[in-house]
């Protein structure tokens, strides 16, 4: 049972895309394309370089989350850098490129001076990664020649099209992790830097800027669950699987595991629907055959 999978962002939700790899390799499923955006980008790249679950989340489980920011010098303007990340990436990935990669994937990022989205898929698969996770204004934008790149899921936050335009053929099957339209606005939590005392930190929240940011970040968080559901809806997967994440921030430290265990989860809550696409399939060539 081959499919095409196509892994959204959502920050540290996004350690439940390797569950749903995880239970869909058990079950007997073949991702033969991924594309990513964001988060999800990085578990793309992880699976089509041919680690494996267990591997993915041993290394991801492993990572200290407070060591992953800090800027470096050739950083443009950002509340947080990505000095750590990038270290992280470097050791595991090093020098390999999208021509390294066992399955094709594409990630993709948006390009604030053409305001278009662009697929990355050849060259420096750590840059391309650096590129898709740097959500505006939080991380810095990643430069290449004449584009300056932020995080994917500003146009993108499930990249069904890319995914599908890797193999048309194939059904795709898109992991959402965005909370669904109709549920209170989420402002995000952006971590401090940790020299800051607690009591200063709690002042600059209730101070009316304070208060404005919260307002910009709740219509924020509205307007990327209305963008994901108007993709969805255009773009059209076979199947959609919904980690229950919602409590989640997208910066938060959390449990890897568990976060895993949710997408296997939602797997199991979606796998009647992936059975009931490929019986549809195999009587669709029975009747052609006829």
């Amino acid at each position: 049972m081959d499919i095409t999978l196509a892994l959204g962002g959502g920050g540290v939700k996004g350690n439940s895309h390797i569950g749903v790899i995880r239970r869909l390799q058990q079950e007997g499923f073949h991702i033969r394309a991924i594309a990513g955006t964001s988060f999800g980008g990085i578990v793309a790249v992880f699976h089509s370089l041919g680690y494996t679950p267990d591997e993915m989340e041993e290394m991801v489980a492993a990572r200290d989350q407070t060591q992953l920011y800090g800027h470096v010098t050739r950083d443009g303007s950002s509340l947080l850098g990505l000095a750590g990340t990038t270290a992280w990436l470097k050791e595991i990935i090093g020098e390999r490129t999208f021509a390294d990669l066992k399955i094709p994937s594409i990630l993709t990022a948006a390009d604030l001076n053409s305001g278009r989205e662009v697929l990355l898929s050849e060259g420096s698969l750590v840059e391309a990664i650096l590129a898709t996770i740097a959500l505006p204004g939080v991380f810095p934008a990643r430069r290449v020649d004449d584009l300056e790149l932020v995080d994917g899921g500003t146009l993108d936050p499930v990249p069904v099209a890319p995914a599908r335009s890797l193999a048309p053929k194939l059904p795709v099957v898109a992991v959402v992790l965005t909370l669904e339209m109709g549920n209170p606005a989420q402002a995000w939590k952006i971590p401090l830097p940790q020299y800051l005392p607690l009591t200063i930190i709690a002042k600059v929240g209730q101070m009316r800027y304070g208060q404005a940011l919260d307002v910009y970040l709740r219509s924020m968080d509205m307007v990327s669950r209305a963008v994901t559901e108007y993709r969805l809806e255009v773009d059209k997967p076979d199947v959609i699987i919904r980690p229950q994440v919602n409590e989640i921030d997208t910066l938060d430290v959390v449990d890897v595991h568990e976060v895993i265990r949710r997408g296997e989860e939602a797997f199991d809550l979606a796998l009647p629907r992936l059975k009931s696409l490929f019986k549809w399939h195999r009587r669709w060539r029975r009747a052609l055959k006829v």
